[in-house]
């Protein structure tokens, strides 16, 4: 739950929008946490995911594997037990993940 949140925070202090927390622990073999947050440009997706990356490598000295590409609209950086989902709104809207992991438990929303 540590890493969740610090990812949160980093988040909301690079200005990114609609940032959701979900726990899935009891639905998902494969993480724990979703983090999902929207980015109003590629170049904003980009920085999302550095400055997550960073801070993590930083703070925990472990690497998140990057899927996605910022012109795509969804970036997925995977940290094992956290799953960081940057989208564009179009991109967000359309695949509505929250939607899809409802079952999961919502921690955090920040608007």
């Amino acid at each position: 739950m540590q890493l969740a949140r610090e990812i949160v925070d980093v988040l909301e202090n690079k200005k990114g929008e609609d940032i959701v927390l979900l726990d899935i622990h009891d639905i998902s073999d494969f993480a724990d946490y979703f983090v999902i947050c929207s980015g109003t440009s590629d170049r904003m997706l980009t920085a999302l995911a550095d400055g997550v990356i960073e801070d993590v490598r930083d703070q925990h000295h472990f690497r998140g594997r990057v899927e996605g590409e910022p012109h795509d609209g969804w970036l997925l950086v995977d940290f094992g037990d956290v799953i960081l989902h940057l989208f564009s709104p179009d991109r967000r809207d359309y695949y509505r993940l929250e939607e899809l992991w409802s079952r999961g438990k919502l921690l955090l929303r920040l608007q």
